[in-house]
């Protein structure tokens, strides 16, 4: 198959940019449970673990039928009117989603050498993030803390979009931010429904980031981590410095 031009990289967050843990127990969430402690609350840390997972896990589960997403203010709060017995005010459902993100974020961790790849893709590619996410803050909270928020053309995220990957409004709201059609989009993630399937549907090429070869992909399509990318994408040759080919 002829090389087909890619200008423009759409990127996936969370496994893809950075290493996370999805977890909602494993943390330490001492900082959230102190929180609704201080506001009255009298259940136990574990049950406060137990509680948000399952309010969360009920949330997910809603959503999964129509792809919809849900910001962290629904769950956050259903979890304290559990907890603290009464409707929380504004200014307390704020220092509780803080808090509580604040802990999952204990276990996003920022790759060495990610920054400097970032900083060398955009030297040939317009690049994006396409991340499934409840809040609004947090992907772009990480590209600054990460210093390459200015290397990102776009950042698109369900929560603003109202529908979370594989669905295909986030898809085209990344195509329309950039003002592309989808061949000339790349779409990289982790996650072969998200990542890979769903770009794929709306005519974006893909890969996979699948080290452990359990995805049903073309091992031409599959990569064993970001850093792997450079590797797959050979330059065009053509007038324009950030276009590239991806050969089949």
């Amino acid at each position: 198959m002829a090389a087909t031009e890619i200008t423009h990289l759409l990127l996936d967050f969370f496994g893809t940019i950075v290493d996370y843990s999805p977890s909602r127990t494993e943390q330490d969430y001492s900082t959230s449970y102190g929180v609704l402690c201080r506001l009255g609350a009298t259940l136990s840390y574990d049950s406060f673990l137990t509680l948000g997972d399952a309010i969360f896990g009920e949330y997910d589960a809603r959503c999964a039928a129509d792809l919809s997403e849900f910001s962290m203010q629904e769950p956050s709060l259903v979890i304290m009117e559990q907890a603290i017995g009464r409707a929380p005010t504004p200014d307390e459902t704020i220092a509780f989603v803080e808090a509580y993100l604040a802990d999952w974020n204990s276990a996003v961790l920022y790759p060495a050498g990610m920054s400097s790849l970032l900083e060398n893709l955009r030297q040939q590619f317009r690049l994006a993030v396409v991340s499934n996410t409840h809040s609004t803050a947090l992907v772009p909270d990480h590209l600054e803390a990460m210093g390459v928020a200015d290397l990102f053309d776009a950042v698109v995220l369900s929560v603003e979009v109202g529908h979370r990957k594989p669905h295909p409004a986030i898809y085209r709201a990344a195509l329309d931010r950039l003002g592309i059609t989808a061949g000339y989009a790349l779409f990289v993630g982790d996650t072969y429904a998200a990542d890979y399937e769903g770009p794929r549907q709306q005519g974006i090429r893909a890969l996979l980031i699948d080290p452990r070869n359990c995805a049903p992909v073309p091992p031409a399509d599959r990569l064993g981590s970001l850093f792997d990318l450079p590797r797959t994408l050979v330059p065009s040759g053509q007038e324009s410095p950030r276009a590239g080919s991806l050969t089949e």
